[in-house]
């Protein structure tokens, strides 16, 4: 049997705008069916290098390849590129830091809409596969509440739902507990576990949330000023005894990480 290929390989992804440097040489392998979390200060090129796992941003060099596949070959401008990158694309889905539901559509359409833009389904199909995902995410009939009706925790379901409803390989997470009290967070951290666990899927979880690396990650990274300080297995970083890690999971302002 051949070997699976790793979910995501980064070899020495860079990008900047203007000065700003933004990602130094980013360089990480996850393999398959795996949780990283993410962590590092606000500003610190998170958020942009989600944005370069799915080829909505270009970085300026440096190859990412997703199940194996060079994603930064690819030109958008190219029509004989576009099939290819329109079927990356299709492996991810993805979980906003706010939820980002459409206020004017109930539930059940806020689910549903990815699979009526991309997927050739009977409206009765749909139906079920927004019923099994919203169940999967512990929703029962709430299909006709409008998400003004549900509470944050509630909210952030149905958006995981959504995000999976397409049944991607990977799932990317923006700050997935930003806003909750630490209850909920606790609560969606399971969550998490129970989807990873259900359906075999790849997480990167972007998070300044130290509890939840503990908690849901096989693989921990620490970005500060663009450059990875740290990447491995839960269990290496911890003992591995970096300041810039040490630093974050102590929460002290003393270290390498400055506190602007």
């Amino acid at each position: 049997m051949a070997e699976q290929a790793p979910a995501i390989t980064l070899e020495r992804v860079c990008k900047s705008f203007g000065p700003n440097r933004v990602l130094h040489e980013v360089s990480l392998v996850l393999p398959a069916g795996k949780i990283l979390v993410m962590l590092g200060p606000s500003g610190t090129g998170k958020s942009v290098l989600l944005r370069c796992l799915v080829g909505l941003m270009k970085p300026d060099s440096g190859r990412i390849f997703i199940e194996g596949e060079d994603i930064t070959a690819l030109d958008e401008r190219r029509s004989a590129d576009r099939d290819k990158l329109f079927a990356l694309r299709r492996k991810f889905g993805m979980l906003f830091q706010d939820g980002a539901l459409f206020d004017d559509m109930c539930v059940g359409d806020n689910v549903a809409f990815p699979l009526r833009q991309h997927e050739k389904m009977s409206e009765t199909e749909i139906a079920q596969r927004v019923k099994e995902y919203l169940d999967a995410v512990g929703l029962k009939d709430v299909q006709r509440k409008m998400p003004a009706e549900l509470s944050g925790g509630m909210r952030k379901r149905v958006a995981f739902a959504r995000a999976i409803a397409l049944q991607p390989r990977i799932v990317l997470c923006d700050e997935p507990s930003s806003g909750l009290d630490p209850v909920m967070s606790a609560t969606l951290d399971d969550l998490i576990l129970d989807l990873h666990r259900r359906y075999n899927m790849t997480f990167v979880v972007i998070s300044h949330d130290t509890a939840e690396a503990r908690t849901i990650a096989s693989h921990i990274g620490l970005l500060y000023k663009g450059v990875l300080q740290t990447f491995g297995t839960k269990e290496q970083v911890l003992r591995s005894n970096g300041e810039a890690i040490n630093q974050f999971f102590d929460r002290s302002t003393k270290g390498p990480i400055q506190v602007l």
